[in-house]
């Protein structure tokens, strides 16, 4: 729809799979800490994660706001993507055209460094660090994500499951049977 609605707050609230652990992304910065006391007294492990630039995720643009969710509390914390290795860049480096994702996900997949790689590779580890969040290591533990989600990516693992799910994905639209 391209515009915000009630259900960009709603749906990691009421995901039907019931999720244990969560990253979060809200764009709307009076939310984020709401979202993050929701979870929280749900007593679920998250990440609710806001980029000061306004995304609804971790950005490499400026810093992000990070509310880490464990054992029934939200702590807020500020996570600089330099203090991790990634230098900043400038939005446009980020691109934001839908129509092109398909291209940039097969292309990173392939070995392509650079931007795109660096804010998918540290969106990916917090999906990591959200199974066991906390306030104190969590620079390692985004460190060891992006770690752990490079080699995915560079020895052709993450390739190899996008193609397995393509190939699902495709089955069951041919078929109709899961």
């Amino acid at each position: 729809m391209a515009v915000p609605t009630a259900f960009n707050l709603l749906g990691p609230l009421i995901n039907p799979a019931d999720p244990t652990y969560q990253v979060v992304g809200v764009a709307d910065a009076r939310m984020a800490p709401v979202i993050a006391e929701i979870l929280a007294a749900r007593g679920r492990s998250a990440l609710v994660v806001r980029g000061q630039d306004g995304l609804d995720k971790l950005t490499t643009v400026t810093e992000s706001r990070i509310w880490v969710v464990h054992e029934g509390i939200a702590t807020p914390t500020l996570l600089d993507p330099r203090d991790l290795g990634i230098s900043r860049v400038e939005p446009s480096a980020l691109g934001n055209v839908a129509a092109d994702n398909a291209r940039v996900m097969h292309a990173l997949l392939n070995g392509q460094r650079g931007p795109m790689r660096d804010v998918v590779l540290l969106n990916a580890a917090a999906a990591l660090a959200a199974t066991a969040p906390s306030t104190t290591n969590l620079p390692e533990q985004l460190a060891a994500g992006i770690a752990r989600c490079a080699k995915a990516i560079d020895t052709g693992a993450a390739n190899a499951t996008l193609r397995r799910w393509i190939a699902v994905t495709h089955d069951t639209a041919a078929t109709g049977r899961v």
